[in-house]
C-alpha cells in the first residue's frame, strides 16, 4: 500500500484514498467481530477492548449482520483508529498526507 500511495499520491486521489481507507477499517472491524460468534466470546471481546459491563452485555445480544455491526457506534468507539494502527495496521490517509507534506 506504501509504495502504491507513493506512486500514484497525486491530490486527485486524497477523496478516493480517504473513503477507500474508512471502508478497509470497517471491513477489518467486520473481520474481528465475525470469530466471536458466541455471547461469551462476544463479552470477553469486548471488555478487553475497554467496555463497561453493563455496555458489553447489552451489545453482545446483538443480532444485526456482521458488516453493520461493523458500522456501529459501539464498535468503532472500542476498535478505534488508533487501536488498528497499533496492530501494525497502515492509516492510508496519515501516510498519503505525510508523502504530500514531504
Amino acid at each position: 500500500m506504501i509504495g502504491w500511495l507513493n506512486y500514484y499520491g497525486i491530490e486527485k486521489l486524497k477523496t478516493f484514498i480517504k473513503l477507500l481507507d474508512e471502508w478497509l477499517r470497517s471491513r477489518i472491524r467486520q473481520y474481528i467481530w465475525k470469530p466471536w460468534k458466541k455471547n461469551k466470546t462476544k463479552i470477553k471481546g469486548l471488555t478487553k477492548l475497554g467496555m463497561t459491563i453493563n455496555q458489553v452485555r447489552q451489545f453482545a445480544n446483538t443480532h444485526k449482520g456482521y458488516w453493520r455491526t461493523a458500522h456501529s457506534r459501539t464498535l468503532s468507539y472500542t476498535l478505534t483508529n488508533k487501536k488498528l494502527e497499533s496492530l501494525e495496521l497502515i492509516n492510508m490517509s496519515k501516510k498519503f498526507q505525510s508523502i504530500h507534506n514531504a
